[in-house]
């Protein structure tokens, strides 16, 4: 699933060349992704023109100027692409080549410019909704999404009031949506490990200190992967459609029998589950 970074990394690919481009007209290639399209979907996003793009947590978010917006979420295996004369624009940097299969060319939107945005999703786990910007935060799909960690209202001190009195394991705490919007398991992975704090940890055992630490960590691990144009987003480079992963080096994800990279530490890369999700740990730096 794309986490915030690759969402974020979409976005910013994509500004460019849909910001202030009129919607000429849209193509349906199915009745449905992972759900139904939205009542009138094709008919009410043509003639609109596209605002500023946005995101929420793992959500792309496109504003039009008829006052609604149109939501994405990308799914397992969903892409978007800008088809043009001299050929395609993926957003984000693969690091192996990119293989698209028509077929799977579900949604497409025409622009008054002749390009076209292309929605393509071959296992189909993605959906588009279509809700009026004005009421947006409060649709069910965002009315329960905590502070973004790239965001002003995400520091130290919130980690502690969200974290007082819960038993629950760190890494748990941090990957619910309620606490933080956007964060997934491998960036939280990777800040558990720059801030030397064990994922099996209780939440409420956060020390002042160490909130500082982890803070700083989010927001470092995802501004890096930003930068780095993320990490998850598929290229279907095996048949299984096992991850391709962005150039960016990870220090502990995927990383089981590595040496730790703290300076110093003799520890050794872990792996283990946790609510069906893979961690990967220094038993050895991470307390």
């Amino acid at each position: 699933m794309p986490e915030l970074p690759e969402v974020e990394t979409v976005r910013r690919g994509l500004a460019p060349h849909l910001e202030g481009r009129r919607i000429a007209r849209v193509q349906l290639n199915r009745p449905n992704l992972r759900f139904a399209f939205p009542d009138k979907f094709a008919e009410r996003l043509a003639g609109a023109t596209i605002l500023p793009l946005d995101r929420r947590a793992k959500y792309l978010l496109v504003p039009l100027d008829s006052a609604e917006t149109l939501v994405i979420h990308l799914g397992m295996s969903g892409r978007l692409l800008i088809l043009q004369p001299e050929g395609a624009v993926a957003p984000g940097k693969f690091h192996h080549d990119v293989t698209r299969l028509e077929q799977h060319d579900h949604v497409e939107i025409f622009l008054d410019d002749g390009r076209r945005l292309v929605f393509n999703d071959p296992r189909r786990f993605g959906f588009m909704l279509l809700e009026k910007s004005e009421t947006l935060p409060e649709h069910a799909t965002f009315s329960g999404l905590g502070v973004e960690p790239l965001g002003n209202a995400f520091s130290a001190e919130h980690l502690l009031a969200q974290f007082e009195g819960r038993r629950t394991p760190m890494k748990a705490a941090l990957l619910d949506q309620r606490n933080i919007a956007g964060l997934g398991n491998i960036y939280v992975c990777e800040a558990l490990h720059r801030s030397s704090i064990a994922p099996t940890r209780a939440a409420a055992s956060l020390k002042s200190r160490e909130a500082d630490r982890l803070a700083t960590a989010i927001r470092d691990v995802l501004a890096e992967a930003i930068e780095a144009g993320g990490s998850t987003l598929r290229d279907f480079r095996h048949e299984d459609g096992a991850l391709g992963y962005f150039q960016h080096a990870f220090r502990v994800y995927d990383r089981e029998g590595e040496p730790c990279p703290t300076p110093k530490c003799k520890g050794v890369i872990h792996r283990m589950v946790q609510s069906g999700r893979s961690t990967f740990y220094c038993p050895v730096c991470q307390k």
